[in-house]
């Protein structure tokens, strides 16, 4: 691996940022590199739909990168981008409602999704995984996907979704008691894998509506 790239990845959010808005623009991609599994399972645990899901992360982060320079370290820069992932989820959902296409229900959208991607996956047990937790009530379904299969902290998904600490366990709790026990060993590594193919056309397009 080039040296370079090897020191960008072990970069810091906060030092990447400094670089990018002084210049050097195409480390945008390790920000996207970085963050796309996290942000691809936030928008399935939202929108259900892996196409859905990666239009809303193509958004997410242009808007980031568009916004760079309003980032005031107030909160970390994960927190910060995953609050515009979940707003642009949300709009996309409210779009959707409003013109009458509510999106298909979980089961229909695991039979559904079947792109390279998803076939190089064991598909009996992700698909099993991923209808458990599309069953999920939403409130109950990005908190699981936040603390157990992101292993964020409590603290880190009570900022990221704007509910407070103890409501964030009271709701990981019950999600648990909504998922069958079996499952709970095998979620983290098998639910909404984000192959490398997809990590570069993420890339590619959001680079090419930034010019970068």
């Amino acid at each position: 691996m080039d040296q370079t790239i090897l020191q960008a990845e072990q970069t810091p959010d906060t030092e990447l940022i400094k670089r990018i808005l002084a210049g050097e623009k195409r480390l945008f991609e390790q920000i996207i590199r970085r963050y796309n599994q996290r942000l691809f399972r936030i928008g399935m645990a939202v929108l259900n739909d892996d196409m859905e899901a990666e239009d809303a992360m193509q958004t997410a982060y242009i808007n980031a990168y568009e916004h760079l320079k309003n980032f005031e370290n107030r909160s970390s820069f994960e927190t910060w981008l995953i609050r515009i992932m979940l707003n642009e989820c949300l709009a996309q959902k409210r779009k959707k409602q409003r013109f009458g296409t509510e999106a298909e229900g979980a089961a229909e959208n695991i039979k559904t999704m079947t792109s390279p991607d998803k076939i190089l996956m064991n598909k009996e047990l992700s698909g099993v995984l991923e209808q458990a937790i599309a069953q999920l009530p939403e409130k109950y379904r990005m908190v699981f996907v936040l603390r157990e299969i992101e292993q964020m902290s409590v603290k880190a998904t009570g900022e990221a979704l704007s509910i407070e600490e103890p409501n964030v366990k009271v709701r990981l709790n019950r999600a648990k008691t909504m998922l069958r026990e079996s499952l709970n060993g095998y979620i983290a590594d098998n639910v909404y894998s984000f192959h490398l193919s997809r990590c570069d056309r993420i890339v590619a397009n959001v680079f090419a509506h930034l010019q970068l």
